[in-house]
């Protein structure tokens, strides 16, 4: 009985010690990954760095993608502070976020690619058909990688749903985003690669104003299924990096010939109605807010217009 007891005494003990490690050694392993991603980041660096700074229009691209992505990070952290939000909180921002994007679209990249046309010599109607023909192509574009890519739109989990079916389709959460991220990098990136800087800012501006509250509901959404701060808050972190990818995509898309820029532009605009019909204004109306949905809409409108004619 005593050899069992002292034993038992052993393994209790191991179990201690065990479960006291477990922090420092996650701890460790946390340093050891963000040491290898900043070695990573600077041997990749060392290798795009000359190619950037003798292209000014990716350089600004990656540059302006990269702060959106980090208002998309901004939003995410305030999940540390904020444990809940009203689902009606939720849909006006998510409406707000659609307003600037459809004035985003209209005014910063569709106006402009027809503007372009003119410029490289088509008379109006073929530089309407031409920007029309764009906008479908860029809408389309978008459409496939919905077809292509498995996801769910981030809001529309069923209240009746068991706790870990609902946790195992956080990455379908992911999915969703980085659909919806990406042509909001894309046309920034489109953006810096025409002539006018005041515009592309004014656009990259309004869509890293629109990602705030969208990063904000991504990681409350995920917050509400059962992940722990830093988890959600990480998620709406990574969901952001398809807009730099985007961003340079679209800033070399615009390199291949003049022709090409009002296509991109037409397309990126495209692209962007099509989330936010496909996406955004859905997700806002779906639980029973369309009035303070539709005014949060009216706002981001007014907004991305008013920055527009600011810094445009």
């Amino acid at each position: 009985m005593k050899n069992i007891s002292t034993l038992e005494g052993v393994m209790q003990m191991a179990s201690k010690t065990t479960t006291s490690t477990l922090p420092v050694l996650r701890l460790r392993h946390y340093a050891m990954l963000s040491i290898a991603l900043v070695f990573i980041l600077a041997k990749l660096w060392e290798r795009i760095g000359p190619y950037l700074a003798a292209n000014n229009h990716i350089r600004l691209a990656l540059i302006g993608s990269s702060v959106a992505a980090g208002l998309t990070a901004l939003g995410a952290l305030g999940v540390f502070f904020t444990r809940t939000m009203s689902v009606r909180t939720q849909n006006m921002l998510l409406g707000y976020g659609g307003g600037v994007m459809l004035a985003a679209s209209v005014f910063s990249l569709i106006i402009p690619a027809m503007n372009q046309a003119q410029l490289l010599g088509y008379n109006k109607v073929p530089a309407v058909l031409l920007t029309a023909t764009g906008i479908m192509l860029g809408g389309l574009f978008v459409l496939l990688m919905n077809q292509l890519v498995p996801h769910e739109h981030f809001l529309t989990e069923d209240a009746s749903a068991q706790l870990k079916a609902r946790q195992n389709r956080i990455w379908l959460f992911v999915m969703a985003v980085t659909i919806h991220n990406f042509p909001e990098g894309l046309a920034i990136g489109v953006g810096f690669g025409g002539e006018d800087m005041g515009k592309a800012i004014a656009l990259a501006t309004g869509i890293g104003i629109q990602d705030i509250p969208e990063g904000l509901v991504i990681a409350i959404a995920l917050r509400t299924i059962g992940y722990v701060p830093w988890k959600a808050a990480g998620v709406g972190i990574l969901s952001g990096l398809a807009e730099p990818i985007g961003g340079i995509l679209g800033a070399i898309a615009t390199d291949f010939s003049a022709t090409a820029l009002p296509w991109s532009l037409a397309a990126a605009g495209g692209a962007m109605l099509f989330v936010i019909s496909h996406e955004v204004i859905p997700e806002s109306h779906r639980q029973g807010n369309e009035t303070p949905a539709t005014l949060g809409l009216l706002v981001g409108f007014v907004t991305m217009m008013l920055l527009d004619v600011l810094l445009g």
